[in-house]
């Protein structure tokens, strides 16, 4: 590719999708957000961040993502009560050392998920849909997604499909999703979740005109957020 097209292509480490997504999260939410604790479920990985800061005091990715333990813990659509058993004890004993060092950290002021995975959990836990516009505040609470879990375990990709706000392409990986929501919620003590509607694409845009701009990305007293319906410097503006 890189022949043909001139474009080399890089992977981005796991822990910098963490930092830019964080980057998105704090820009959406605002410095009066406090510390804030944010939370991605990928196809391939979870990424988890804390801070105060435009960077994260921690930030950590976890081979978690939706897809990927959907193909290697289920065996049958829909998954069996001991598939998914046992996929629950696998997530919970890989997160607890991650969640360990984000809790040293400090307790967050906010904690927020973003990505498809959370944002169709919340909507099927009763959240606003799409059409209420990205403004609209959403949340998943830890007693709504383990209602929820009960439910969607039972049923198929193809009838998962079905329900408002799922899409066709993602439906079968929605109960692994849910399966790491819920142990990441119950390993770092969140009973709430904020769903944010930025997040890895909108934190790399920001960082790359961050970077055009000369800016540190830490200038509090000319930022705020489109959440927070404050001030932003002039390149933030334009995305808001």
């Amino acid at each position: 590719m890189q022949r043909e097209t001139g474009v080399a292509l890089e992977v981005l480490p796991g822990e910098d999708e963490a930092r830019w997504t964080f980057l998105a999260v704090r820009r959406w939410c605002g410095w009066s957000a406090g510390r804030l604790l944010v939370l991605d479920i990928g196809g391939g990985s979870l990424e988890l961040a804390v801070g105060r800061d435009e960077t994260p005091d921690v930030a950590a990715s976890v081979p978690l993502g939706a897809g990927r333990l959907t193909r290697e813990a289920f065996t049958s659509d829909p998954p069996s009560r001991a598939e998914v058993a046992a996929l629950t004890e696998r997530v919970r004993d890989e997160i607890a050392p991650v969640a360990g060092r984000l809790r040293a950290a400090g307790r967050p002021d906010r904690a927020v998920g973003t990505s498809k995975t959370f944002r169709t959990l919340a909507r099927l836990a009763g959240a606003a849909p799409s059409s209420a516009g990205p403004g609209a505040r959403r949340t998943l609470t830890a007693q709504g997604l383990r209602q929820l879990s009960a439910f969607i375990t039972r049923m198929s990709g193809p009838d998962l499909a079905e329900l408002d706000g799922v899409s066709a392409s993602r439906a079968h990986q929605l109960v692994a999703g849910a399966v790491v929501a819920q142990a990441a919620m119950d390993g770092l003590g969140v009973t709430e979740l904020e769903i944010c509607p930025w997040a890895l694409r909108e934190g790399v845009i920001l960082r790359r005109f961050d970077m055009l701009d000369g800016t540190n990305g830490d200038d509090r007293s000319a930022q705020t957020s489109p959440g927070g319906l404050g001030p932003l410097t002039t390149h933030r503006a334009r995305w808001s």
